[in-house]
């Protein structure tokens, strides 16, 4: 069985790495050190500042700076800044703002190694996906003033809503499917493949790689990821296959998804909601522990990194606030770290 997944693992790898015009190699992801001493090659926890960007929990945003600090104190490796305002927005983060937050998480030895887009491609107005194309060029080129070596990307998105400061899917969702009745699928996946391919020249510009999330709508699956790579066949096009969100969480689907990908992994996330308890422990999913063990089969040495990004509970009539923020990102930490620790190499 071992030799059999090897060399389908390794056929995917080379068909897909040919298709795409990727080289291939043992590497997946980035396999350097973090920007801190003492960070040891393999894979890394990091830290998504959408998890505090203030819409989620009931608050206001913390600075980028703060976020780095937070990351720090929680024992994380690095920080993936959200390309939402007032975080990694290029019309609210300036060049000269990167280049100094860029400079604070080099003194707490934080590597600040993603930036991530929140794009949607799939629209049929032209001129909203012509805007889509301007704010991803914007993004793409703010990535390498931050030291961000990825910028995560979707095919499409259906966005949030705000209400008295907290997020929504509740209208966007069903405001998506109504934009796209009528329009067959393969013309909205030409739309996304067109703003990829346009994305993946910038990127090539810049110098950075692109990770397509397996996150809906358009994206359905990985399988759905990895022909998105294929069409748009560029080195600088990788993937970010995320445990949490695929349908198939067993441990023989997420085995085989992560096999599928091979080499092409680039970046991953992962979400819920945690807590540190009594004996410093923090508990999670058992999919999760299935997922780091594929990450390790397949060579990858880069970041999982934790978002909080869904509705959150709501506690004597209001939402949780910046606390129950802090207390996730402190047990998400505790337990992806003791996670990668706990399986074999």
């Amino acid at each position: 069985m071992e030799n059999r997944s090897i060399n389908r693992r390794d056929f995917v790898g080379a068909t897909l790495a040919a298709s795409a015009g990727i080289l291939a190699s043992s590497q997946s992801g980035f396999s350097g050190q973090a920007a801190g001493s003492g960070k040891t090659p393999g894979l890394k926890v990091g830290l998504y500042s959408i998890t505090y960007l203030g819409i989620w929990y009931r608050g206001k945003a913390l600075p980028l700076e703060d976020v780095i600090r937070r990351a720090k104190k929680y024992g994380y490796d690095g920080v993936e800044v959200d390309g939402k305002r007032p975080h990694g927005h290029p019309l609210s983060l300036t060049r000269p703002h990167a280049r100094e937050l860029r400079r604070i998480a080099e003194g707490e030895g934080i590597d600040i190694y993603g930036l991530a887009g929140n794009n949607d491609f799939s629209s049929p107005v032209i001129e909203h996906r012509d805007a889509q194309l301007v704010y991803m060029r914007d993004l793409i080129q703010l990535a390498p003033e931050l030291g961000a070596r990825t910028v995560r990307v979707f095919a499409a998105w259906r966005g949030v809503t705000q209400k008295e400061g907290l997020a929504s899917y509740t209208l966007t969702e069903p405001l998506w499917e109504t934009v796209h009745k009528g329009f067959a699928p393969e013309q909205i996946w030409d739309w996304c493949r067109e703003g990829m391919i346009q994305c993946a020249k910038y990127a090539s510009d810049a110098g950075v790689t692109l990770a397509l999330q397996n996150h809906k709508p358009v994206i359905n699956s990985h399988q759905d990821m990895l022909r998105m790579v294929k069409e748009v066949n560029s080195p600088h096009l990788k993937v970010s296959l995320d445990a949490w969100i695929m349908d198939d969480k067993s441990e023989q689907g997420i085995r085989q998804a992560a096999d599928d990908v091979g080499s092409l992994q680039a970046l991953s996330h992962f979400g819920g909601e945690f807590k540190r308890e009594a004996d410093g422990t923090a508990k999670g999913p058992d999919y999760y522990g299935y997922f780091v063990e594929a990450m390790k089969e397949i060579g990858y040495k880069g970041y999982i990194g934790y978002e909080l990004c869904h509705t959150l509970p709501v506690v004597n009539g209001e939402t949780v606030g910046l606390e129950f923020a802090d207390q996730c990102a402190e047990g998400a930490a505790i337990y992806m770290r003791e996670l990668i620790k706990g399986q074999a190499s």
